[in-house]
């Protein structure tokens, strides 16, 4: 057993490479949590998260005066008890966007830890099920871009071998989504997916109508079509439409999955490592999601889901959105529009501590020591 002796908080914020924009807002700045912890043995392991410009303040003053101090001392591998133990500290803030992304950047040192102290890739780790799996980009698909861009972007990711590209909708009249979904559609033909994307954009009647129209277009989803906690209006959008319903993004807690599994209001389960708190509460979301036949589609964070999606059954897809390259050396490796599952020991993310270091806000950057 070796006890957790020192945790490093850094934050890095991260300017999108293109404009990104969609039904609601626009995302402008990643602010990204980066833990590192050391264990007795001087063994370390880095875990991370993300805002899209907000909150990442707070999640770092939550980090180093309520969460990473209850660390010091811990055996770093029992990860299942440090985070109920966290997460009941955190109990009467509520569960939260903050909370969990607190807990994320936690809970993925301690599985990168774990993992490499293992000498195993995390996709062995958490289950090997599976050692590359196929992409889909979204990075040119924001609501912003001109139709003929759209196109143009489908069809180098389809040479490049790519499952899918997805779409953003949610301009001012449905007859311009589908005017733009159609083009992309003629171009590609049947074989490949197109995913689409509401951003929590619509009332349930608005998107039981713009369902309805886009229906011939046989999309692979359509993505947060109302506000997230409306369960029983996805419900009602479920049972209206043929076109599978996808959720995830936006939920922070196993429960929260749980409903949506239950009541049918979801399709298509996309986990996200940052939001539901870590690993940890990812693989159980996601073999809950097995047992309901439903696959898991992550959110963003390539880097990190590439290993997990190969790590269960049904992992479906990686959504390709390039997060860390300001941050890392090598990338995550790509063949015939496959993610690869890395092959080195950890989460896989090849942190050039250099440009961590020297892109790290100083007023978020702490030491916790024993």
């Amino acid at each position: 057993m070796a006890k957790i002796e020192k945790i490093e908080l850094r934050m890095v914020d991260l300017v999108p490479k293109v404009k990104r924009t969609d039904a609601i807002q626009s995302f402008v700045s990643q602010e990204t949590p980066i833990v590192t912890i050391t264990d007795a043995d001087g063994a370390t392991g880095t875990g991370y998260s993300y805002t899209i410009g907000t909150g990442g303040s707070s999640v770092m003053r939550l980090l180093a005066d309520h969460l990473a101090p209850r660390l010091i001392g811990r055996d770093a591998d029992q990860i299942e008890a440090i985070w109920h133990e966290l997460e009941f500290a955190t109990h009467a803030t509520t569960i939260g966007a903050i909370t969990a992304i607190a807990l994320a950047a936690i809970d993925t040192a301690l599985w990168d830890l774990r993992a490499r102290k293992q000498n195993l890739p995390l996709w062995k780790l958490a289950g090997g099920a599976k050692d590359r799996c196929p992409l889909y980009t979204t990075e040119g698909g924001w609501l912003h871009i001109e139709t003929q861009a759209l196109v143009d972007d489908a069809l180098q990711a389809k040479a490049k071998g790519f499952t899918g590209s997805k779409v953003k909708i949610g301009k001012p009249h449905g007859s311009e989504d589908f005017s733009r979904l159609s083009a992309v559609r003629k171009a590609v033909g049947d074989g490949y997916e197109i995913m689409t994307d509401c951003n929590q954009g619509f009332s349930v009647d608005e998107a039981i109508r713009r369902a309805e129209r886009l229906r011939e277009l046989d999309l692979a989803w359509i993505e947060e079509p109302l506000p997230a906690d409306d369960i029983d209006g996805h419900v009602r959008l479920s049972n209206s439409t043929a076109t599978p319903i996808a959720v995830g993004e936006s939920l922070y807690s196993i429960r929260h999955f749980r409903e949506y599994m239950q009541k049918g209001g979801a399709n298509i389960i996309q986990v996200d490592v940052g939001r539901i708190g870590g690993i940890t509460p990812w693989l159980k979301v996601a073999h809950a999601a097995e047992a309901f036949d439903m696959p898991v589609c992550p959110h963003f964070l390539m880097e990190l889901h590439v290993s997990l999606v190969c790590a269960i059954q049904n992992g479906k897809y990686v959504e390709y959105i390039p997060q860390l390259d300001e941050l890392t050396g090598a990338k995550m490796r790509i063949e015939d529009g496959h993610g690869l599952a890395p092959s080195e020991p950890g989460i896989g993310i090849d942190w050039d501590w250099d440009a961590v270091k020297a892109r790290s806000i100083a007023e978020f950057t702490t030491a916790i020591v024993k």
